[in-house]
Formats: C-alpha cells, sequence, structure tokens
C-alpha cells in the first residue's frame, strides 16, 4: 500500500492495520476456530491436517506450528486472535508475552513490575535522545471534531 505510515519507523514492531488484517485473514479465522472445544480436539490431535483445512501460508502454518508469535504477528495475525493458541495450549497470556520477548515468564514478569521495557531502542527511528513526540508531516494534520 501506498499510504504514509509513519508507524512504521519504530524499530521491531509490526502494528496491525489494514493492511496487516488482510494478510492475516485466514490465520486469524483459524484462531478463533479455536473457540469451539470440538476444533481445540481436532486440532490438538493433529496440528497440521487441522491447519491444512485453512488456507493459510505455510509461513503462517509453521507460525503456529512452533508457536512462534512473533512470525504469526508478522504474517498478519493479530496478537488477541493468537492468544487462543496459547489458551488452547493451556498458556497464559503472560507466558504468550515473555516467549516474544526471548524471557522466561518470571523475567518479563519482574520486567513488567520494575515499570517495564526501557524507551531506549525503542523510540522513532529519526528521533534522538531526547523522548519527542512523532510529528505529523505537514498538511497531514487531523481535524478536530466538535462535539
Amino acid at each position: 500500500m501506498a499510504l504514509d505510515k509513519p508507524y512504521k519507523d519504530v524499530p521491531g514492531t509490526t502494528i496491525f492495520d489494514a493492511e496487516q488484517s488482510r494478510k492475516g485473514y485466514w490465520l486469524n479465522q483459524f484462531c478463533m476456530s479455536l473457540m469451539k472445544a470440538g476444533n481445540r480436539e481436532a486440532f490438538k490431535a493433529d496440528e497440521r491436517a487441522y491447519l491444512d483445512q485453512w488456507p493459510m501460508t505455510e509461513e503462517q502454518k509453521q507460525g503456529v506450528l512452533t508457536r512462534d508469535l512473533n512470525r504469526c504477528i508478522a504474517a498478519g495475525g493479530n496478537i488477541y486472535f493468537l492468544a487462543k493458541i496459547g489458551a488452547t495450549d493451556g498458556r497464559s497470556f503472560q507466558f504468550m508475552a515473555a516467549s516474544m520477548t526471548g524471557m522466561t515468564q518470571d523475567e518479563y514478569m519482574a520486567m513488567m513490575l520494575a515499570g517495564g521495557r526501557s524507551v531506549d531502542g525503542n523510540r522513532y527511528l529519526g528521533e534522538d535522545g531526547d523522548a519527542q513526540p512523532h510529528r505529523q508531516p505537514q498538511g497531514k494534520a487531523h481535524p478536530r471534531k466538535e462535539g
């Protein structure tokens, strides 16, 4: 898409926008299918066979099979849908979030209790060391709606 997406300038961040939604439609539909007990049982019995019933890309299927949530997100997955995989596996959302950071669940919990991840390295690429808000490009300001 040719739309201006200033949020693409945040290192290591995938924003779930309309483009990602289209890309991950079938992956997310698969995840939603896991809300039904019979579907969870079928998936657990033969994961590959169950995934092959969905018109997902091989990249998406491999992300699910390896439980690589970062890979699934890059392939259009939405974390709130992907959480259904974790629930099917008996995993907490905290466990899943930790797996996405490369930390153990205890390390992740300690980081979050200590105030979360440092902003260092997590700013817009064009920002310097000062935490300056990202400015909207000239002529792109959103009109203020009056109530």
